[in-house]
């Protein structure tokens, strides 16, 4: 039997008004897709998640919500980073919709797996994550470094999907259970995999951006890796909802 699927594509962007433009013609429809498909409920949304911009971002997510309601948007101010950014959108589609996808800006990530997660999770799983085929385009130095910080990460307490990022599909009690765990040091790659949820995975081949840069800075990278080194000792909250002070403005 098929599952309500009211389904949020979660989207954060920084400083994406290069990148946007060439993107969200390919995200909506992509989810109009999926709804004549039957694979989403007609209530479902594109939610763009502004992570404090100084470009026009946000402007950008303005004008696509007043072309088409299927596009919503989230801002958010300052920018606090793009793991805080999926987990503001995660609590939105949590209170509106019944299963989130979260995918980065710059499809870079194959959108076409978005068919196949929702079909796995219609099968019953709570968790379906994105995992990258192959490395092949890799230089040895990135694939050496790769499998290094895989292992060394699993080694100290985050069990790790191997090639998996940020690209994956949450449904309402694995969203609930994620969102309880919140601190300032946030691993989402490195959390999920103790929800005690049932997990598939969907293999993909990843692409080159669109447009614009990777917000990704070597600073910013080394981050990721120590909160993945905290993300172990993280205990579940029963306490206030975390970033509701740091949303500006909502569009639905």
């Amino acid at each position: 039997m098929t599952r309500s699927s009211r389904l949020y594509i979660i989207i954060p962007c920084y400083n994406e008004e290069d990148c946007l433009p060439k993107t969200q013609p390919v995200f909506l429809a992509k989810l109009k897709e999926l709804i004549e498909k039957g694979l989403a409920d007609p209530d479902s949304r594109l939610l763009f998640v502004d992570d404090g911009s100084k470009d026009a971002t946000w402007a950008q997510i303005t004008a696509y919500h007043q072309a088409d309601p299927l596009c919503a948007g989230l801002r958010l101010l300052p920018n606090g980073g793009h793991q805080k950014a999926v987990m503001a959108g995660i609590m939105e589609a949590m209170d509106r919709g019944d299963v989130s996808i979260s995918i980065d800006a710059d499809l870079q990530d194959s959108i076409d797996a978005m068919n196949r997660m929702m079909e796995k999770y219609q099968a019953g799983a709570h968790i379906v994550c994105g995992v990258r085929a192959s490395r092949a385009t890799d230089s040895f130095l990135k694939r050496f470094t790769a499998r290094a910080y895989y292992f060394l990460m699993n080694l100290f307490g985050a069990k790790l999907i191997f090639d998996h990022a940020d690209y994956r599909l949450l449904d309402g009690e694995a969203m609930r259970r994620l969102t309880l765990y919140h601190d300032d040091a946030l691993f989402l790659r490195g959390m999920i995999t103790r929800l005690g949820l049932p997990t598939e995975t969907v293999s993909y081949d990843r692409h080159e951006r669109v447009a614009g840069e990777s917000k990704y800075t070597l600073k910013k990278m080394l981050k990721l890796a120590r909160d993945g080194f905290a993300c172990g000792r993280l205990k579940p909250k029963e306490t206030r909802r975390p970033y509701d002070e740091r949303i500006a403005e909502k569009l639905f």
